[in-house]
């Protein structure tokens, strides 16, 4: 994970990281359902065990559902028995942020879209090798795209993989 991107920076996977502007945030942000907007706008929780992509296990890429950047490969998921979808590795380190989370008396690192800057989940120290991390993900805050599919792209920026 890395600090919040400058404005006009490339990720070192070659995405744009330019924060959305105002309009297109209020386009994308109009877009989410209820639940959604919950989640990635007001750091919300989907309840455990209940997320569409809990029990995924197609071969892809697991992309920001505000903006379309892609956070994790299906390559780095695992079953924690959390009940939120949990991988051991971001897409890229440049595309996830960490922001300290003192919420509900504990000591936490939330996880953020680096680009929109919406919630997605927490990382936690006790995730399988090679890296001991586990990525708890809300599955409303994440839009699966298959390998042979295209990656969404509603900022129009042409990022590719």
């Amino acid at each position: 994970m890395t600090d919040a991107p400058t404005a006009t920076a490339r990720s070192a996977a070659g995405f744009d990281l330019t924060p959305p502007s105002a309009d297109e945030r209020a386009h994308l942000e109009g877009a989410l359902s209820r639940e959604e907007a919950d989640v990635l706008l007001h750091h919300g929780t989907e309840a455990p065990f209940c997320g569409g992509l809990l029990a995924n296990k197609e071969a892809g890429v697991y992309c920001c559902r505000l903006c379309g950047l892609p956070l994790f490969r299906s390559v780095t998921k695992f079953e924690s028995g959390t009940g939120w979808p949990s991988f051991y590795a971001p897409f890229c380190e440049d595309h996830v942020i960490g922001v300290r989370d003192l919420s509900y008396g504990m000591i936490r690192i939330e996880t953020r879209c680096a680009r929109c800057d919406s919630h997605q989940g927490h990382v936690f120290p006790d995730g399988p090798p090679p890296t001991r991390l586990r990525y708890c993900i809300n599955s409303v805050s994440l839009q699966f795209v298959q390998d042979a599919d295209a990656l969404p792209d509603p900022l129009r920026r042409g990022d590719r993989i």
